[in-house]
């Protein structure tokens, strides 16, 4: 019989774990200098491409589409194979992506700061990029389906499906948003126009969030965490529920984003209505995660892996409450365009996707390097360096948020703002915006000893992993 190591295509996962820890800590020290620099402005420096304005997109397409997808594929690859009992279809298809991934995301790191953009959030590429990624797309989704097809297990368990429908979406908004005019090698314009342009970005720009940033982790999590715990998700059938009404509901979701702009008032109203109906298979999520994570609640006190895992199912609780609420138009109000607004978006993504890729990788890595964990001390170092962190960002940008958008609101006895300069409010805010960049900080911080902690795990590979039991200090 064939052992798992040469049933399996390893050498892949291992290639994008690798990619997710370096673009992790280049996306992540970006994001804590452009934090600073709202608050040092002379931190921008005189040469352009070292301005916030150059840095931001770099900032956000880097922990986007290079750490977090990353972690999608070593993921994606990892488990498709596992659960499908078969190894991946084809080798070298899978070697080709990998190899294009990461050249599109040098790509990206190259021509964000030197200013060629389409000025597209989460779209910023230029043209002969968004083709390079259609190729690599096209290959990895081949792969994919074959390999899904050509499976020896016969049922498909929900997290093949939560990664399906992030593979199957995510083309079809890229592709719809992304539709330009070339006028250059670096230049193009979009097809759009107006308020058209404006639905068809914010319907891909939320979508993104819902089949990136969500869908996939949510694979992740129905994969990992039984895994890790050695127990069966507390209930499949709230699975399958969760994953049929999420589909269903997320695709709509996205004209909450303009509410109060000129598109009609019933799109406004549906994007609403939907993104409120959100909250029902998000929770549904977040409760089959809790109540699978209490068949397992003694080991939380030790374990870091699982401490992380909780912590994201809670904070993906927390995002999915939040993020309905700020749909409702009288919060919107005041919330919109606020720092409100980014508190809320790294809620998700440092708490939920954060903490859920740094769990999948914590399970990773000793057992594909076969190696135990080099340091469990600095795993839970990480973990509260990053709660910590998290903590600081979100509730300083909740204050300067609501803060913020009750100063642009203010107005006087005679129906004058009251805060008529603009800097005046910003001035004011500077404080929170200092705690959210050392809260930054100390998030980045406990990424690095996590890659710091991989490399020394790594370089005692094949030194034999030994599987820890559920019962503390008890190994099988």
């Amino acid at each position: 019989m064939a052992t798992e190591k040469t049933q399996y295509d390893d050498f892949i996962v291992k290639g994008f774990i690798i990619s997710a820890l370096v673009w992790g800590v280049a996306s992540m020290t970006f994001g804590v200098i452009i934090a600073f620099q709202l608050v040092y402005p002379q931190l921008n420096l005189e040469l352009p491409w070292t301005s916030f304005g150059r840095l931001r997109p770099l900032h956000t397409n880097a922990a986007i589409f290079g750490f977090a997808l990353s972690v999608i594929f070593a993921t994606a690859y990892h488990t498709v194979q596992r659960l499908c009992r078969t190894r991946m279809w084809n080798d070298t298809l899978s070697k080709i992506h990998l190899a294009l991934y990461n050249l599109t995301i040098v790509l990206a790191a190259i021509t964000l700061p030197l200013g060629y953009s389409q000025s597209k959030e989460y779209a910023e590429l230029e043209w002969p990029i968004d083709l390079l990624i259609v190729v690599w797309y096209v290959i990895f989704f081949a792969n994919y389906l074959m390999t899904v097809i050509k499976r020896k297990e016969e049922q498909m368990y929900v997290a093949i499906w939560f990664y399906i429908a992030s593979f199957v979406t995510v083309p079809l908004l890229f592709i719809v948003n992304n539709i330009v005019i070339p006028a250059g090698l670096l230049k193009s314009y979009s097809v759009y126009a107006g308020v058209f342009d404006a639905n068809i970005q914010w319907w891909y720009g939320h979508n993104a969030v819902a089949f990136v940033l969500t869908t996939p982790f949510l694979g992740l999590m129905y994969y990992y965490l039984p895994k890790h715990i050695k127990q069966p998700i507390y209930s499949h059938r709230l699975s399958i529920i969760h994953f049929w009404s999420l589909i269903f509901i997320y695709i709509w979701a996205g004209p909450h984003h303009l509410l109060y702009s000129p598109i009609p008032e019933w799109l406004q109203t549906t994007g609403m209505v939907f993104s409120i109906m959100l909250w029902m298979p998000s929770w549904g999520g977040m409760l089959n995660g809790f109540l699978t994570l209490t068949q397992a609640k003694d080991k939380i006190k030790v374990d870091a892996t699982l401490k992380m895992m909780l912590a994201a199912v809670t904070f993906y609780g927390m995002s999915t409450f939040e993020g309905p609420l700020l749909s409702i138009r009288a919060v919107s109000a005041l919330g919109h365009n606020t720092d409100w607004i980014i508190g809320h978006v790294h809620s998700g993504t440092l708490g939920w996707v954060g903490f859920m890729s740094a769990a999948a990788l914590y399970y990773l890595v000793p057992r594909l390097w076969n190696s135990n964990l080099y340091s469990e001390k600095l795993a839970n170092a990480h973990f509260w360096l990053g709660t910590l962190g998290i903590l600081l960002y979100i509730i300083s940008m909740w204050v300067s948020g609501i803060t913020e958008g009750s100063m642009w609101r203010a107005v006087g006895e005679n129906g004058e703002l009251v805060y008529k300069d603009w800097v005046e409010i910003v001035e004011f805010l500077k404080p929170f915006r200092l705690f959210r960049a050392i809260g930054g900080t100390l998030y980045l911080t406990g990424i690095v000893l996590m890659v710091y902690n991989f490399i020394k795990t790594i370089q005692n590979k094949d030194s034999g992993f030994v599987e820890q039991d559920l019962r503390i200090g008890v190994k099988s």
